[in-house]
């Protein structure tokens, strides 16, 4: 069953992050001249991700109950209409709330696409859906900020977000007419386990580690480089096409490396990728064109693709013993976690010391983060 729902969610997945890929690079530029300061920039941000991180765990254990279908199509439906307020957004504290709200329509969508993908996962090639499903993911993200650059500059912030309500709606009506209402191999009725018994598991604990402390880091980057990029005397089209790139590395990496994961350790590919990440994003500041950062983006891409894709077939195991959507919704709660605080922190170590700590500090909460995960998952056997 799962070739013929694959390209559904895939459709979905893409249009919706290709919606939110087009503004996400020129957002921080949009809220400068705005007059946001730096502190303002990180709770803008990190608005989204807060409620992103309460919302999900409530929306993903309701769609181990309920079913997943009238949760996505839901959430896609009301991102389109919350996006649509930019349009009239006249200050930050607007823009804000406007954040807020679309972080909760956020843990309807992609947290929910990925546990239905999960659910239908034959045993053994958990990676490999995972990794045509980050590749799916990640498509959207690598060409929105390259197209949203061109958007911008040719027509104006406007056209940007009329382009992320477009995207956001074309994915409801795909969802809405075409998926059908699968349910859940594994629903919260026919298991004990709670979220509290979930927390004891070793894995859980490592890959919630992991996601946060390369969360938090990954915060600073998508907030601060466009500002850095801009500093060294790049365009906005050439600021796209660096975040185009490196989501794009991820991209087409995340299917190969999904495919490695179902015959390789899983444990050993998230923490080379992990490793890899960090460093690279503390190499970031020591660039100073738009080919040398072009260079550590790919490289950057490349080894997340790699962290993800294991990792994301290591979260599917767990789904099967703990709810495909409450496991899910745990730890894309770790990431959302860190995406609401990782802005804030960078924002305020912006505005203190100065934007090349942001990468430094990115990279070495990478590491811890990745530290953990080594010792949590010390026991683990495939």
């Amino acid at each position: 069953m799962i070739k013929k729902v694959f390209p559904i969610l895939a459709v979905c997945l893409f249009s919706s992050t290709l919606g939110m890929g087009i503004v996400a690079p020129l957002l921080p530029l949009y809220l400068k001249d705005m007059g946001a300061t730096g502190i303002w920039l990180g709770i803008i941000i990190a608005a989204y991700f807060t409620s992103n991180s309460v919302a999900v765990p409530i929306v993903g254990r309701l769609s181990d109950q309920k079913g997943r279908k009238i949760f996505l199509t839901t959430g896609l439906l009301t991102y389109s209409i919350i996006s649509l307020g930019y349009l009239w957004s006249g200050n930050v504290t607007l823009l804000a709330l406007l954040r807020f709200v679309q972080g909760i329509a956020e843990a309807a969508t992609i947290p929910v696409s990925l546990a239905y993908i999960g659910d239908l996962s034959p045993e053994s090639e958990e990676g490999k859906w995972m990794g045509y499903a980050n590749a799916a993911f990640f498509s959207g993200f690598g060409l929105g900020p390259l197209l949203g650059g061109v958007i911008a500059e040719h027509f104006g912030m406007t056209a940007t977000f009329l382009s992320m309500s477009g995207l956001n709606l074309f994915a409801f009506f795909i969802a809405l007419l075409f998926l059908p209402g699968v349910i859940p191999r594994k629903t919260i009725e026919d298991s004990h386990l709670s979220f509290k018994e979930m927390s004891l598991s070793t894995m859980v604990r490592g890959l919630f580690s992991s996601r946060l402390g390369q969360s938090l880091g990954v915060g600073g980057f998508v907030t601060f480089l466009p500002l850095f990029a801009a500093m060294i005397g790049l365009r906005t089209s050439l600021i796209g096409t660096l975040l185009s790139v490196n989501i794009l590395a991820m991209t087409l990496f995340a299917p190969l490396v999904g495919i490695l994961a179902d015959r390789f350790s899983r444990r050993t590919l998230t923490i080379l990728g992990y490793l890899l990440a960090a460093v690279l994003l503390a190499v970031i500041p020591l660039t100073t064109s738009f080919w040398q950062l072009l260079a550590v983006l790919l490289v950057q891409g490349l080894s997340s693709a790699i962290a993800l894709s294991a990792s994301s077939a290591l979260t599917v195991e767990e789904g099967r013993k703990f709810g495909m959507g409450s496991t899910t919704s745990i730890l894309f709660m770790a990431g959302s976690i860190g995406m609401a605080f990782g802005p804030i922190i960078s924002g305020g170590i912006a505005e203190v010391l100065n934007i090349d700590l942001v990468f430094y500090f990115g990279g070495i909460i990478g590491l811890l983060g990745t530290g953990l995960f080594i010792w949590f998952t010390r026991q683990y056997r495939r």
